[in-house]
């Protein structure tokens, strides 16, 4: 049974025109039978009655969100220019989708909120209105902490069967190679540990750290950052006292004896990490962003245009995002 924690979640819809709504609208229709907590939806109320008939409660708070549950959809409404057609996203979309995740950050920043839940947004859509950050990650690194030092955005893809982390993130292959460093593996995995032992309750994490090159890099014969970079970030955590072994060679980590020996695979790219993990667990991996000073999950797919408003949405990554929000928040107390 899911832990339900003191206050709702806030559940931004991402983009309008994208299978945010649709499943956003599924979970509410199965709240029982998906076991699952009491959320506030944010974003335009035009987008759900677009894919959905069901019934919305409209609040001025969240704190109205519990009563009104059973009711209906709880809506916090923020309204875009113009409503979007499902499948087909707009200028106007993109500004609403950037207005719904500030306003769920500031409520969970504020302690109105017991975590934001983060629906798919298009990136075209939000460069065109002078959006900069490479996705999601980084964006809310930078608006938790607009006042003080950003923080490391850090990036788990979590599910029952896998967790991993990309040390670099959402850059191209040549800059993540460029980017690399003792000190990125050994700041990373410092988070990661914190935030495994705080919100997932895992007293000693196992960290399996990759190598970046094929087979680790042959002791040097296949290059030499395996030796230069990755193995001294290594050795640095275990003087720490956290339990981490590598560099490992990434094609043997993800075999289900493998995945039995730890508790998350800290990778070297992007690509190296989310593969393996959207090869094994695509319907049901969250994207949570860990080092931030609240809970933020996501559903780990994006808007799906070709889809939505069709119905064929399926609600199960935002299912595990809503119940792994609730379970982190209802760990840390």
């Amino acid at each position: 049974m899911t832990r339900v924690p003191d206050l709702p979640l806030a559940v931004s819809l991402g983009d309008p025109a994208g299978i945010g709504p649709e499943v956003i609208a599924k979970c509410w229709d199965n709240r029982s039978a998906f076991d699952l907590p009491p959320f506030v939806a944010i974003g335009d109320g035009h987008s759900l009655a677009a894919v959905w008939d069901g019934p919305i409660t409209v609040i001025d708070d969240p704190g109205e969100a519990d009563a009104a549950f059973d009711l209906g959809l709880p809506l916090l409404q923020v309204s875009a220019a113009t409503p979007d057609l499902a499948g087909h996203p707009s200028i106007a979309g993109a500004h609403c989708s950037l207005d719904s995740l500030e306003l769920a950050v500031g409520l969970a920043r504020s302690g109105s909120v017991a975590a934001v839940v983060t629906g798919p947004v298009a990136k075209e859509q939000l460069y065109a209105i002078g959006f900069t950050h490479p996705g999601h990650t980084e964006f809310l690194a930078e608006l938790a902490t607009r006042d003080e030092k950003t923080p490391l955005p850090v990036m788990l893809l979590w599910s029952p069967t896998l967790a991993v982390v990309p040390v670099t993130i959402h850059v191209p292959l040549r800059e993540a190679i460029a980017q690399l460093t003792s000190e990125l593996i050994v700041t990373t995995s410092r988070i990661l540990v914190a935030d495994l032992i705080r919100r997932f309750g895992i007293a000693r994490p196992r960290l399996a750290i990759a190598g970046l090159n094929p087979h680790a890099g042959e002791n040097g014969s296949l290059g030499h950052e395996d030796q230069a970079i990755v193995a001294p970030a290594v050795a640095t955590l275990r003087a720490e006292g956290i339990d981490a072994r590598g560099p490992l060679p990434a094609d043997t980590m993800f075999h289900a004896a493998a995945r039995q020996t730890y508790d998350c695979a800290v990778c070297m790219y992007h690509d190296q990490a989310l593969i393996p993990i959207k090869t094994l667990a695509f319907d049901d991996g969250v994207n949570v962003t860990l080092g931030l000073p609240f809970i933020r999950t996501s559903p780990d797919h994006g808007t799906a245009f070709d889809i939505a408003g069709t119905g064929r949405a399926n609600p199960s990554s935002l299912i595990a995002a809503l119940r792994l929000a609730a379970r982190m928040a209802a760990s840390q107390g």
